[in-house]
């Protein structure tokens, strides 16, 4: 039956970042397909607000607090995780910042902060679920890319960067394993209502206005519309499904 294909009850899925956004909105998605979750994120108090949530739904979740450019934090979550549920099937690799400004105007510092956090984070977290999937007899990894992942942004050059770097490590995580039956594709959202874009209607109204005039779909993207997609690629609706990148974007990078 089609249902079955997009079913993940018992399934473990992690979500690193989330507890708001788009990565509460695949959370709860997820969640609502029968998915157990455990959100990992760095904010204690934003993660009660989404397990509060997230508690009207019939599955098991938990919060752990994770900094995922630390090494031994992802490794003591990735292991609290397996005591508490004893398997982990899905992850989502959703935990990013931004920094905008001109790219002279970004330190070393700065630099690293972004990449340690957006794409230096995913990999520690894959390479740390990887051997738990292989046990399982597979898995899936969904990487949370952006629109900037394919074209660049003149005010977000270096989260441009690692979030074109996050496509790629995908692509070659999913090469790599294809032979255990782990499935690693990516999402690249568009301009959604988060709290990272939240400020631009007031920090730069000319952009606002050129981005509203150009989405097909006549609005810009809610959390929410990442629910669907997120179960695809975590279901077996998509076990044939690996190494690619899937715009949810309203049609803004169709032209």
């Amino acid at each position: 039956m089609i249902n079955n294909l997009f079913d993940i009850s018992g399934k473990v899925a992690i979500v690193t970042g989330g507890n708001g956004g788009i990565g509460l909105g695949i959370a709860t998605g997820l969640a609502n397909a029968g998915a157990n979750i455990v959100i990992a994120a760095r904010n204690d108090d934003k993660t009660s607000v989404a397990l509060n949530s997230l508690s009207k739904i019939p599955v098991q979740s938990i919060g752990l607090h994770v900094d995922v450019q630390d090494e031994d934090s992802v490794e003591k979550a990735v292991g609290s995780t397996m005591k508490q549920f004893g398997r982990i099937d899905i992850l989502v690799n959703n935990a990013g910042i931004n920094n905008r400004k001109q790219p002279q105007e970004f330190s070393s510092i700065e630099w690293d902060e972004v990449i340690d956090i957006n794409l230096r984070g995913p990999f520690f977290c894959a390479r740390e679920v990887y051997p738990h999937m292989v046990k399982c007899g597979g898995g899936k990894i969904i990487n949370i890319g952006s629109m900037t992942s394919t074209f660049g942004l003149d005010f977000a050059s270096v989260y441009a960067a690692s979030k074109g770097g996050i496509v790629q490590l995908a692509k070659s995580q999913a090469l790599a394993w294809a032979k255990d039956n782990i499935q690693v594709n990516c999402i690249l959202p568009g301009w959604i209502k988060t709290e990272l874009t939240s400020r631009l209607q007031f920090n730069k109204p000319e952009r606002y206005s050129l981005v509203n005039k150009r989405i097909p779909a006549g609005r810009w993207g809610e959390p929410d519309d990442f629910a669907g997609i997120a179960v695809f690629l975590a279901s077996p609706a998509s076990d044939y499904v690996t190494g690619i990148a899937i715009p949810v974007d309203g049609g803004y990078t169709a032209f």
